[in-house]
């Protein structure tokens, strides 16, 4: 484990955190990411990450959002809508739920994706695997009565 993590784990699991934390950490990648061509996604330092372009659910139009993300040995990558555990489920979610073809800024090569929202037992095996990865998702369920959102990105053909 990477020096720090174990630190920004603890940090991240604060009601503190979540309150701060939605504020600058989306507004600084996505301004690192652009300034570095898609080289650089900082908050991938402690979490791996990817830029997700989807649609607006209301919209239609482009919304890009840093996440972190937790990458399968299969090419796929599993999107966690805990929103820091905030209250009320990220606004990304309800764009992949209306427009489920979107594209992912992946180690800086844009890849063409379709989510597939997770449930029942794929749901349950995929969030026990998530906990292994980032510990602190436990904390963010604790605190809110919605059931965090997984998604599963899968890279598309067409």
């Amino acid at each position: 484990m990477a020096p720090g993590v174990k630190l920004m784990q603890k940090m991240s699991s604060t009601r503190t955190f979540a309150k701060i934390a939605p504020h600058f950490i989306p507004a600084m990648d996505r301004t690192v990411h652009r300034l570095t061509r898609g080289k650089v996604l900082l908050s991938a330092k402690m979490l791996p990450g990817v830029i997700l372009t989807a649609r607006g659910a209301k919209s239609g139009l482009p919304r890009r959002t840093p996440l972190a993300c937790m990458p399968e040995e299969t090419g796929s990558w599993i999107l966690i809508g805990s929103n820091f555990g905030r209250p009320g489920h990220p606004a990304w979610t309800g764009n992949l739920l209306a427009h489920p073809d979107a594209e992912v800024n992946w180690l800086g090569a844009d890849i063409p994706v379709r989510a597939r929202l997770l449930t029942g037992e794929e749901r349950a095996a995929v969030w026990e695997a998530t906990l292994g990865f980032w510990p602190p998702y436990a904390a963010y369920q604790a605190r809110v009565e919605r059931e965090i959102r997984l998604f599963r990105l899968e890279r598309r053909t067409d």
